[in-house]
């Protein structure tokens, strides 16, 4: 069923892109309605308008709180047009047919952002606003309600191509984008209210990017998010859901680190890293650790990627890199495959959330982002021996590893290099054995290495593995009952271990 727009009720709080949409309205002959400084910004570009005060017959009270809330405004918005009894009522009372609604709502995200007080934020949550922006989209079968300046584009070809004209299906898919607005808006609202305490879920995301497939090509993907607000993409092909994943592991991975740092990702687990002077340097000592698995894998460093560096890296191939900046001589020899994936990262701080959200059974499991880092300080010394100060430093640098890697997980480190890890195994057991072979497949002599474990020895069979292999220290969070079983054998066999008293698991 086709409605032509005869009355617009608008009343907006950002201006911007307002003038192109009143010059069309205007063009159709459509009478305005409208509140405070929005009536004045109309009739400053010489348009008459309404006041909402003289249709409702009282003036905007309580310091502009109520303004548009009264039965004239709400019952023309409200009616149903093919009702007898509505007709009636609104013929009854005078009530103007509204048939457009052009409405948006205070910046409340934007105040506690800003770090608004709490009556600033207070008086930021809008009423009238979203109450006209329920009301339009509930009555949508007569009522057109734009919600937001991000809908001034489809509105304005409504207007130029249809002089106006609407479709039942396209006032509907303009009700469901008001939804959208003001779902988004009370879940702001009710965050800022929840604060920690978590007494319901409510999560509203727009604008969701259609991805070319999920996890593998049958499965549906999409993400919701502002990529733009932490990445700038140089060059390369459109980024995948998989892409995502490991492009977030690898910034939470990289932020961790305050020395110049490369890691090399695959499947969301460090398959190369190492700290060193240059990039570089730490490129190739990171390469070293696996330069099978790191094929098509994920780089990031936290330093900004000169020539030398790139000459190295372009070696192989890789799908995305990662850094904080780049010369120009190095993007020349990196743009040199047209599908690789080129990111600067804008801020770190921007993408790292807090608070992390994961679908399980029919319902969503919420956690606190795992930021803990552990210092020396931190430690504490439960054998006979120390561990030297090259050996600290080995097990500070492998336990930030294992808590980025999945679980269960064991590290072997040397010179603030990774030589292999075990990940995502059953048994710690198996995850060290997998780290022993991997480090003896590419090379590496364990002698003096360190290991770091996700979670404490229920036993203290991996220590003996461990010794046997050549680890002279051991990082781990302790709290077993039989830890002095595994701190039994390395004052057996002089091995230095330190817990942490923090776990790192990550399924």
């Amino acid at each position: 069923m086709s409605q032509k727009i005869q009355t617009a009720l608008i009343s907006v709080y950002h201006k911007e892109g307002l003038e192109e949409i009143l010059q069309e309205l205007d063009n159709l002959r459509v009478k305005f309605i409208s509140t405070g400084g929005t009536r004045e910004f109309i009739e400053s570009l010489g348009y008459e308008c309404d006041a909402v005060e003289d249709v409702s017959g009282y003036p905007s009270i309580l310091g502009g709180r109520v303004k548009t809330l009264h039965p004239k405004i709400f019952g023309g918005i409200l009616y149903r047009r093919d009702n007898d009894a509505d007709k009636k009522q609104v013929k009854s009372y005078d009530i103007p047919s509204i048939d457009l609604v052009i409405v948006d709502l205070y910046p409340f995200e934007e105040t506690v952002a800003a770090g608004g007080t709490g009556e600033e934020i207070i008086e930021k949550i809008d009423i009238g606003g979203i109450s006209l922006i329920r009301g339009a989209a509930k009555n949508h079968k007569d009522v057109l309600i734009v919600a937001s300046k991000e809908q001034y584009r489809p509105l304005l070809r409504l207007l130029k191509e249809k002089q106006g004209l609407s479709e039942l299906e396209e006032r509907r898919w303009f009700a469901k984008e008001a939804f959208k607005v003001s779902s988004a808006y009370d879940s702001a609202i009710f965050r800022y209210f929840d604060h920690d305490d978590r007494t319901a879920l409510r999560v509203a995301l727009n604008d969701g990017k259609q991805l070319r497939y999920g996890e593998n090509p049958h499965q549906q993907g999409t993400f919701y998010g502002d990529f733009n607000e932490i990445f700038e993409q140089l060059h390369g092909k459109e980024i995948s859901y998989n892409n995502l994943l490991d492009i977030d592991a690898a910034v939470s991975l990289i932020t961790d680190f305050d020395e110049t740092a490369v890691a090399i990702l695959k499947h969301n687990n460090a398959c190369g890293m190492a700290c060193r002077s240059t990039v570089k340097e730490a490129w190739e000592a990171a390469l070293a650790a696996d330069p099978v698995s790191a094929f098509g894998g994920v780089v990031v460093t936290n330093r900004r990627i000169d020539r030398e560096a790139a000459e190295k890296i372009n070696n192989i191939f890789f799908e995305v890199m990662i850094a904080p900046g780049y010369d120009k001589e190095a993007l020349d020899i990196l743009f040199q495959k047209k599908n690789r994936i080129i990111l600067v990262l804008k801020s770190a701080e921007k993408a790292t959330q807090k608070i992390q959200y994961r679908s399980v059974l029919n319902g969503a499991l919420v956690q606190d982002k795992n930021m803990s880092v552990q210092a020396a300080d931190n430690l504490q010394v439960v054998t006979e021996k120390e561990p030297g100060s090259t050996e600290m430093d080995d097990l500070l640098f492998a336990n930030i590893l294992v808590k980025h890697t999945k679980s269960n997980a064991i590290v072997l480190a040397k010179n603030k290099q990774l030589i292999a890890s075990g990940t995502g195994q059953t048994s710690r057991v198996d995850a060290l054995n997998q780290a022993i072979v991997k480090a003896a497949t590419f090379q590496f002599d364990l002698q003096g290495a360190v290991m770091a474990s996700d979670a404490f020895f229920p036993f203290p069979d991996c220590v003996e593995i461990a010794h046997k292999a050549g680890i002279t220290a051991v990082i781990q969070p302790g709290g077993s009952i039989r830890d002095t079983e595994s701190v039994d054998y390395c004052n057996r066999n002089g091995v230095a271990m330190v817990t942490t008293g923090v776990r790192h698991f990550k399924h």
